[in-house]
């Protein structure tokens, strides 16, 4: 079997691919992540993830790469990491009572094919205060997460209500998709 390589370094993709059971090693894509004008949040996620597979997928010709990228959207816009602690309070006080739309893509390229799928999770959150959102984002730092929360921790307090067709997607590798996909490429997995 080709090796596997997963063109990140997140540490949250880095612990979801792992539960595939699959032997991979990391890299990191060097690939500029600037939105295009005008271009669509889920249009945005699918070329990250589809420019990050190819761009390690050039150093790494026998192998199959995974490559995935997330952006959250609020009223069509695209949200980004926050960064740091006011700006992670600001975007979860824009958020509060109100639906934030995550779109997941992954890719896996290999040889001169690039196969991708895209999920998408939609989230809404409760009626936050500033004393709410404060305690949280003091509790958790999610500065490096998109919409500012980390769902598998402290942030799923945050919520009224997720819809997804696969919870791994907000962590921000769809597990399910990304098995469909290796397994497209002669993975074996269950």
């Amino acid at each position: 079997m080709p090796a596997l390589v997963l063109a990140s370094t997140s540490p949250y993709r880095r612990d979801l691919l792992a539960r595939l059971r699959l032997p991979f090693e990391c890299a990191r894509p060097e690939v500029d992540e600037t939105p295009r004008p005008g271009e669509a949040p889920a249009a945005l996620a699918m070329r990250l993830a589809q420019s990050k597979a190819a761009a390690v997928a050039t150093s790494h010709p026998d192998a199959w790469v995974i490559g995935s990228d997330q952006v959250a959207e609020l009223d069509g816009r695209p949200i980004g990491k926050a960064g740091g602690r006011d700006a992670a309070i600001a975007q979860l006080l824009a958020m509060s009572a109100r639906e934030v739309v995550f779109h997941t893509a992954v890719a896996v390229a290999g040889g001169d094919a690039v196969h991708a799928e895209i999920d998408t999770t939609r989230v809404r959150l409760r009626a936050l205060d500033v004393d709410a959102i404060t305690r949280y984002v003091d509790a958790e730092q999610p500065w490096d997460c998109a919409g500012s929360f980390k769902c598998e921790g402290y942030g799923i307090a945050l919520f009224e209500a997720i819809h997804s067709s696969d919870p791994t997607a907000l962590v921000g590798l769809p597990l399910i998709a990304t098995a469909r996909l290796l397994r497209a490429a002669g993975y074996v997995l269950p």
